[in-house]
């Protein structure tokens, strides 16, 4: 019998913890994926803080370190540094790097570090329980804006790929999405870019992964991810900011 598909070696044959309906599960096979097929799950360092991508180290294939909340930016700087010739990434979700690790994120970006974000947007804080994150959206409710993030109080969400993009470190942006078969397949093609210009040691490469969050959403997994089409991508457009000349 023919096999037509098996999973990746960069997937530990374990259950996740993930809540029903979050993508973090599809956000971890793309990578790890792209990685097999790129040949380097051997040579890959991945970075994980504080956050629900804690516990990526115990689906993830690979060497992994976690760093404190935040730090995951500089943590794979020193590994990058010291091991020029491994393949490092940092694994962070929006209310890691856009809150407490933005400075981390826009200096690493600013040095132009040569190694790969992939930076989980799912408009909240997931693990510790549903407050409000720097990318929440207006009207969005909360476990700290129960009534909904308002402008004056919060004001507007932060637009993370579009404020790396104008930095001249930052080689390689782009926004993806993972509601739709489609948007998941171009995911994967990115995961693969950014990569790429990791290895050509071209500077630093960012992809911003717009995903669901059920529980803390409040929403079955269906309704969230047209929540996500609905609501997410109006704000935060799919798309590429930023490729290396001369890159397709």
């Amino acid at each position: 019998m023919e096999s037509v598909f098996k999973v990746t070696r960069g997937l530990l044959p374990v259950d996740t913890s993930y809540c029903p309906g979050c993508t973090h599960g599809i956000a971890h096979r793309l990578i790890m994926e792209c990685l097999e097929e790129r040949g380097e799950l051997e040579s890959t360092v991945g970075v994980s803080p504080i956050g629900c991508s804690i516990v990526a180290h115990q689906f993830m294939n690979i060497d992994m370190c976690e760093s404190a909340h935040g730090r995951a930016p500089a943590v794979a700087s020193g590994i990058r540094r010291v091991h020029p010739d491994k393949t490092v990434f940092t694994y962070q979700g929006d209310g890691d790097l856009a809150s407490i690790g933005a400075g981390e994120i826009v200096h690493a970006a600013h040095r132009g570090e040569k190694f790969t974000t992939f930076f989980i947007n799912n408009a909240i804080y997931g693990m510790t329980g549903g407050q409000m994150a720097p990318t929440t959206l207006i009207g969005q409710k909360a476990t700290t804006a129960v009534e909904g993030r308002t402008v004056e109080q919060a004001g507007k969400p932060l637009r993370m790929a579009e404020l790396i993009a104008t930095i001249e470190g930052a080689v390689f942006v782009e926004r993806v999405a993972l509601d739709t078969p489609a948007h998941v397949r171009n995911a994967k093609k990115v995961i693969h870019k950014a990569l790429e210009v990791q290895k050509q040691r071209l500077g630093f490469s960012f992809v911003e992964i717009l995903s669901t969050c059920p529980t803390n959403w409040g929403k079955t997994p269906y309704d969230a991810t047209k929540w996500l089409a609905e609501n997410m991508i109006p704000y935060y457009p799919l798309g590429n900011l930023k490729t290396p000349e001369g890159m397709k």
